[in-house]
């Protein structure tokens, strides 16, 4: 299978792009490497499968039009996971532009792309943050999502959108993922869990905001990816009871579907940081502060669908999953106390 993973230097991407090389894919990585984060992180993820014989790897911004047509045309994909894009709520209130770009623009030539290559299955990276407003819980992809908190969110619902016209017009099949707070080996400096623990481990107190009381769908990594693979494999379809009198927002009669991706198990803020203090063997200082603009104080991902869908839920609990990530953290930066 020939799959194109866009975001293959990032958090998911690069997971996701050593599962496809480990069951003997052929995979072509893009992504942009931008000063986001730290871009020594990204080099030192890709260079777990850079030299792969069935790996090659594409430096390339997605915003560019022509550059990303040429892609598609120059490989014959089977599949695209199209997870490259900013990432980050509180950065879209500081670089809103740095979202329209790469979140709008960028899908847009993703999906004109697949649609011109005659992809058989293309899978998107959506948030949890798309809920935004709603206090309905457990979050259901039949929920209204029309009230997003901030800019990130309503670029991640816009390319649900999107993708849903592109699969009504071109019968282009497209699965979007809403994502609940991935975390894990690898992870992302700008989450909390990373945060968090290089404040514990340079004494710093952490930076906790609503005052501790989140609770969040935290889903390990591992988890998430093999989530991925079930869909990839099974291109969506239409949904043969949808209604335009009632219509179900997670599908369609087009072959277009929403899922959540989440561990269905919320859980304190406060816990996660003990689960974090017990790995890292250390207590932290803590420094409460208020709620940030954008940020949604509670999630819970119902998964009904998903599961019965593919037969699989997120199963990692949180203690397991931040010992994992606090093992693999000290080890990344040679932490021995």
């Amino acid at each position: 299978m020939a799959v194109l993973v866009t975001g293959a230097a990032g958090f998911i991407g690069s997971a996701l792009v050593l599962r496809l090389l480990d069951r003997g894919d052929c995979v072509v990585g893009l992504d942009n490497h931008n000063t986001f984060y730290d871009p020594a992180l990204k080099e030192a993820r890709i260079a777990q499968f850079i030299n792969h014989p069935n790996y090659q790897h594409l430096r390339l911004d997605i915003s560019r039009r022509e550059e990303t047509c040429e892609v598609f045309k120059a490989y014959n994909f089977n599949q695209v996971v199209h997870l490259a894009g900013q990432a980050g709520v509180r950065f879209s209130l500081e670089n809103p532009s740095a979202y329209i770009d790469s979140n709008i623009l960028g899908f847009a030539n993703i999906l004109e792309g697949a649609r011109h290559a005659d992809i058989e299955h293309l899978v998107y990276a959506s948030s949890s943050s798309v809920y935004g407003a709603n206090t309905q819980l457990p979050f259901s992809v039949s929920q209204n999502v029309d009230h997003p908190l901030s800019l990130y969110a309503a670029t991640k619902k816009s390319n649900e959108l999107m993708a849903h016209s592109y699969s009504h017009l071109y019968g282009l099949p497209t699965t979007g993922l809403r994502f609940f707070t991935v975390y894990g080996l690898w992870g992302r400096p700008d989450m909390a869990l990373f945060k968090f623990a290089e404040a514990i481990s340079s004494n710093r107190p952490l930076t906790i905001f609503n005052h501790g009381k989140h609770r969040r769908d935290f889903t390990y990594i591992d988890d998430v990816i093999e989530g991925i693979l079930r869909v990839l494999a099974k291109p969506a379809t239409g949904n043969t009871s949808w209604s335009g009198t009632n219509p179900d927002p997670g599908s369609s009669t087009a072959p277009y579907r929403i899922y959540n991706v989440g561990n269905s198990q919320p859980v304190e803020l406060m816990d996660y940081i003990e689960a974090l203090e017990r790995a890292l063997g250390k207590v932290a200082k803590k420094q409460y502060l208020p709620t940030q603009p954008g940020d949604v104080p509670n999630t819970h991902a119902d998964v009904t669908e998903f599961e019965a869908m593919f037969g699989y839920a997120p199963a990692t609990g949180v203690e397991e999953g931040v010992r994992k990530f606090a093992d693999w953290y000290k080890n990344y930066f040679s932490i021995t106390s």
